[in-house]
């Protein structure tokens, strides 16, 4: 049975952006620099520095007010935290290695086509994947990295054929089935969830062919891989897909979601505000529901989206941070919105 979900916010930091956990430490950057919190006393948190990376010139310029920011894309899109205690990130532009020991990050490779893509995925083991993320309109093929020097170099690890996909959306790993879960869209046959063994030797297409397949945000569980749909063409749904490949549609959402984490036994999902006819809803919202059975999902959050054009500043959106949370903590960012634009908040939970 669900326990109705009470979140209790306890803090708020401005121009700060969750990226990863890590057990009870909280990864997050202030433009180019990353910094890290023990999550002990939620009340009580306090940021150490980490490291930094130092862009070009004008991204250093940039990314020193939040609008231009916003408009440039300034700062770190995602990161991981390595086993080695080394990390890896994407910034616009380039995939960026960290060293333990390190204070500042290096560059790896150059992004080419598109500006970075929107996760990146370490694996046990030592391997780390990103997948290519970019408009390709002319359907080119599309490339999985990997790095198993720790981020020090990369190497394509899987090519998906011209005309196949337009990019990846997500790679997620998933403990409990020790696979990868492969994302996909943006159209038609190129929407596909996939699950792949974690050297990706095998790749098996689990649903492909239309707008409920198409996801960005995956959250897999003890049994079952929960899923949240983005698409601005049709109405959007949280699914989930048990072991034996039974898909349940648990929940509509309000809008396209590209971003779930997990605390404790809660699954949550967040819907951005983007031009769409079908999803007009103008609120950024957080949906969360329990586990086992995740059957009574509830809107328990909302921000409305500020007055700037959504294409130049960014759609309104709530980021939930990647990796392992081993707190009853749910940390998130929200840009693009009214109120607490471009900030992290922290809540505790109830019933977790």
């Amino acid at each position: 049975m669900d326990v109705p979900a009470r979140l209790t916010r306890v803090a708020r930091f401005q121009n700060l952006r969750a990226l990863a956990w890590a057990g009870d430490e909280l990864y997050a950057s202030r433009g180019y620099k990353v910094v890290r919190a023990k999550i002990q006393d939620p009340s009580s948190i306090l940021w150490q520095p980490v490291a930094e990376f130092r862009p070009q010139f004008s991204r250093r310029i940039s990314v020193m007010n939040r609008f231009t920011a916003r408009l440039f894309r300034d700062g770190f899109h995602a990161l991981a935290v390595l086993p080695s205690g080394g990390l890896v990130g994407a910034v616009p532009g380039a995939i960026v290695t960290l060293s333990a020991g390190e204070s500042q990050f290096r560059a790896t490779h150059a992004i080419t086509r598109g500006t970075r893509p929107l996760h990146i995925t370490p694996v046990p083991g030592g391997i780390v994947y990103w997948g290519e993320y970019f408009d390709n309109a002319a359907r080119d093929e599309v490339h999985i990295y990997a790095s198993t020097d720790a981020g020090a170099t990369w190497n394509t690890a899987y090519t998906f054929p011209k005309g196949s996909i337009r990019h990846v959306h997500n790679i997620i790993h998933d403990p409990w089935g020790d696979c990868l879960w492969i994302l996909t869209g943006d159209y038609g046959d190129e929407c596909r969830v996939l699950r792949a063994a974690c050297d990706l030797s095998r790749i098996d297409i689990i649903m492909q062919g239309n707008q409920q397949a198409r996801a960005v945000a995956a959250v897999p569980a003890e049994d079952s891989l929960y899923f949240s749909t983005d698409t601005p063409l049709e109405s959007n749904y949280i699914y989930r897909l048990d072991q034996k490949g039974k898909l349940t549609q648990l929940a509509q959402i309000s809008s396209s979601s590209i971003y779930g984490c997990r605390v404790r036994s809660r699954v949550f999902f967040s819907t951005m505000v983007e031009p769409s006819k079908v999803n007009p809803d103008r609120n950024v919202r957080i949906y969360g529901a329990q586990l086992p059975e995740a059957n009574s999902w509830q809107p328990l959050l909302a921000w409305e989206k500020d007055p700037l054009p959504l294409g130049l500043f960014q759609y309104g959106n709530a980021f939930l941070p990647d990796g392992h949370n081993s707190t009853a903590i749910l940390a998130l960012s929200t840009v693009g919105v009214k109120s607490g634009d471009m900030s992290t908040l922290i809540y505790t939970t109830n019933g977790v």
